[in-house]
């Protein structure tokens, strides 16, 4: 007899975190999107508020403050790199699906330009993401570690810590991108040329 009230209950706190995370989602959704038009000066908790329909309590329950809203913002913008890598579909070997990865970061870092300017622009003026924050911000960016390290297990590439190589690959790609969207660059060229010469830096010699 119990347990259907226990289910009942169950469906409703279901229900509630679902509403929850929609208006979480969409809240961040309007922050991202005035700090993208408007400028950090726009992300005034009554003004969100107004843009996303709810109360300024709504914001400051979820968030705390401005600075924990930023930092909501710099966390969602990296899950959202996370989800887009994961969703790159296996290649037939782990060499194929990490140069498979570099094409893919690239269109997620154009296909967000508001969270990219916030996660690697400095688009909120004195906002520092805690400790915390910037581990998750990286273990975001693990599957690039695990390509990586299944490329070391296979033979592809030379036996190191898989970071270095993901770190020193994310840096050549950082630097091509903030030049594409800064306008000093046309296309995805040379985003492809520092990319793969970095990969065949560590490409082990075949005899």
């Amino acid at each position: 007899m119990t347990s259907t009230p226990m289910g009942l209950q169950g469906a409703y706190l279901l229900g509630e975190r679902a509403t929850h995370d929609e208006l979480r989602s969409r809240l961040l959704d309007v922050a991202v999107n005035l700090l993208q038009t408007d400028g950090p000066d726009s992300l005034a908790m009554r003004r969100i508020a107004t843009e996303a329909g709810c109360t300024t309590t709504v914001i400051y329950t979820m968030f705390g403050n401005r600075e924990g809203l930023a930092e909501a913002l710099y966390l969602e913008g990296f899950e959202r790199f996370r989800r887009f890598l994961e969703a790159v579909p296996q290649r037939g070997t782990p060499f194929e699906h990490l140069t498979a990865l570099g094409p893919a970061y690239r269109q997620a870092c154009l296909a967000e330009p508001g969270y990219y300017s916030l996660m690697f622009e400095r688009a909120i003026p004195g906002f520092e993401p805690s400790e915390r924050a910037r581990t998750l911000a990286r273990a975001a960016l693990n599957i690039l570690d695990r390509a990586i390290a299944d490329c070391i297990s296979t033979g592809y590439l030379v036996p190191t810590q898989p970071r270095k190589i993901a770190d020193a690959l994310w840096a050549a790609a950082q630097g091509a991108i903030s030049l594409e969207r800064a306008g000093h660059l046309r296309d995805g060229r040379t985003y492809e040329a520092v990319t793969t010469a970095t990969i065949c830096c560590y490409l082990v010699e075949k005899n």
